[in-house]
C-alpha cells in the first residue's frame, strides 16, 4: 500500500527569504509536499536561476511576493537577521508565524522579540560545503535535528507551527534555552569549522616548509580521512565568520577547551606516554557513537 502523503500545514502559501542552502533545500521538500512556495531572493540572477532550477512556486525580487504567506522562514545570513533591511521588516504580513534558520540563536532572537509578535528562532542542524542558489538538496533536513529555542513569550500556537514545519521535512524537533543552543553548537558546529580550517592551513604551510617535494606528496596522500576531517573548514568563509562573529564568547571558551585537549595529547607525545594516549584514544572511540546516535 502507498504510504499517505503527509498533511498539509495549516498556513496557506510558505514564504522563504533566501534560497541558499537552507533555503532552497527547504522550498524543494516542501513543494514536494505539495505546498505553494513563494521565495523573495535580492537578486535578478538567483532569481532566475532558482526559477530555472524550480526551487519555488513563484520566486521574486519583489518583497511583495511574501503578501498572504501563513508562515515565512527567513533563510538568510546572521548580519541580515540582526540588522533586516526596512522592506524586509515592511513586507512580512502582520498575521504570519515567522521563523529563521540562523545558527547563532540568542542574539536573534533578543533582536526579533520586538519586532514581530509571531516569531519563532530556530535553527535546523543540517548543512553541505555548498552555498548559494545551486546548492539546495531535497533531504536534507531527514533524521537531523530541528532546535527552537522560545522565549517565555513566544506564541505558543506559533512554536507549533514551526514544530510542524520541521517535522514535515522529516526533521528531529527539540526545543532549549538561546544562550544553551549557542554554547552547545559552537562545541559540535562553530569549533569543528575553526579546527578544520587550522588543519588544512598545518598541511599546506608546514608541506611549504619542508622538501620541495612535500607539498605535491602533501596533496596526493590526502584521502578519506583528510577529506573528512577538513570538509567544515573548506566551507562558505562568510558563514563562518559570522558564526565567529555573532557567538563570540561561546567560541572563545570552545577554542581555550580543545587548545587544553591539544596540550595533553602533545604532552603525552613528548613524553612518550604510550599507554596514556591509547586510554585517550580508546575514551575517544567510545565517545564518538554518542555524538552521531
Amino acid at each position: 500500500m502507498a504510504e499517505a502523503p503527509a498533511p498539509l500545514l495549516p498556513c496557506g502559501p510558505i514564504g522563504i527569504v533566501g534560497l541558499g542552502l537552507i533555503g532552497g533545500s527547504l522550498a524543494l521538500d516542501l513543494l514536494a509536499q505539495g505546498h505553494t512556495v513563494r521565495a523573495w531572493v535580492h537578486r535578478p540572477s538567483t532569481a532566475q536561476r532558482a526559477s530555472e532550477r524550480h526551487l519555488a512556486t513563484e520566486v521574486s525580487t519583489d518583497p511583495g511576493v511574501l503578501e498572504g504567506c501563513g508562515l515565512v522562514v527567513l533563510a538568510l545570513p546572521l548580519d541580515r537577521l540582526l540588522e533586516p533591511p526596512a522592506e524586509l521588516l515592511a513586507a512580512l504580513p502582520p498575521g504570519a508565524v515567522i521563523t529563521d534558520v540562523g545558527s547563532v540563536k540568542a542574539p536573534v532572537l533578543a533582536r526579533w522579540r520586538g519586532l514581530h509578535p509571531r516569531f519563532v528562532a530556530s535553527h535546523p542542524m543540517a548543512g553541505t560545503a555548498q552555498a548559494g542558489v545551486e546548492a539546495g538538496l531535497a533531504g536534507l533536513f531527514s533524521g537531523r535535528p530541528w532546535v527552537a529555542t522560545p522565549a517565555s513569550d513566544t506564541d505558543p500556537v506559533a512554536l507549533d507551527l514551526v514544530r510542524a514545519l520541521a517535522e514535515l521535512v522529516g526533521a528531529r524537533w527539540l526545543t532549549c534555552g538561546a544562550a544553551e543552543h549557542d554554547r552547545a553548537v559552537a562545541l559540535i558546529s562553530h569549533l569543528p569549522v575553526l579546527v578544520s580550517a587550522a588543519l588544512l592551513q598545518t598541511a599546506d604551510r608546514c608541506g611549504a616548509a619542508g622538501p620541495s617535494e612535500l607539498p605535491g606528496l602533501v596533496r596526493a596522500l590526502a584521502s578519506s580521512g583528510f577529506a573528512d576531517t577538513t570538509r567544515v573548514g573548506g566551507g562558505n568563509p562568510e558563514l563562518g565568520t559570522l558564526m565567529a562573529r555573532c557567538n563570540h564568547d561561546a567560541v572563545l571558551a570552545a577554542l581555550a577547551g580543545y587548545r587544553r585537549q591539544l596540550d595533553d595529547l602533545e604532552q603525552r607525545v613528548r613524553q612518550g606516554d604510550w599507554d596514556g594516549l591509547r586510554q585517550d584514544l580508546e575514551e575517544s572511540a567510545q565517545l564518538r557513537p554518542q555524538f552521531l546516535s
